[in-house]
């Protein structure tokens, strides 16, 4: 059964974008020094990425390269998408998707970006653990980090530790 983990910064009021749907505060640490949890490290771990339709909109949008490589790629969308920026499936059944990844021995499953789409998986008891990385910005409105759906749960935290320039990184386990 293949572990779904999120790994995403917010700012210390606990958004993932700006009132403008920008990254560039985020950007701004680049450069920094995630030693053992950097991004780079994190991603050659994930077999399987899933990201929401917002998010690859945003990719389009701001022309990211594909990142993604010969990573297994679900988009989650009810309408098709026209010349993929790589190669994806898409799906709009989320419960049969949770099922798909359950069912697969590979490695981890990212939920890239998306607050929306991991809350859907954290709903439904399907995210297993996430990383955020608080990042040293008041934005002052944007993209919450997790959107007010009423849904409660009391993660176990699995690790907290204050790295490069003030980031911190705090470790979940769900369930």
């Amino acid at each position: 059964m293949a572990k779904i983990v999120g790994y995403i910064a917010a700012s210390l009021d606990l958004f993932i974008a700006d009132r403008d749907d920008k990254l560039d505060w985020l950007f701004r640490y680049n450069d920094m020094d995630f030693g053992e949890h950097h991004y780079d490290r994190f991603i050659e771990t994930v077999d399987t990425v899933v990201m929401g339709r917002a998010t690859y909109g945003w990719l389009v949008e701001n022309g990211a390269p594909w990142a993604y490589g010969d990573k297994r790629v679900f988009v989650v969308t009810s309408s098709p998408i026209e010349a993929p920026l790589g190669p994806l499936t898409t799906t709009g059944n989320v419960d049969a998707l949770i099922r798909q990844l359950r069912e697969d021995p590979g490695g981890p499953v990212w939920m890239l970006g998306g607050a929306r789409l991991q809350m859907t998986f954290m709903e439904r008891g399907a995210l297993d653990e996430i990383e955020i990385y608080l990042m040293p910005e008041l934005l002052g409105g944007g993209t919450p980090l997790f959107p007010p759906t009423g849904f409660r749960a009391s993660p176990t935290l699995i690790s907290a530790k204050a790295m490069d320039r003030g980031c911190v990184r705090l470790h979940y386990r769900f369930g």
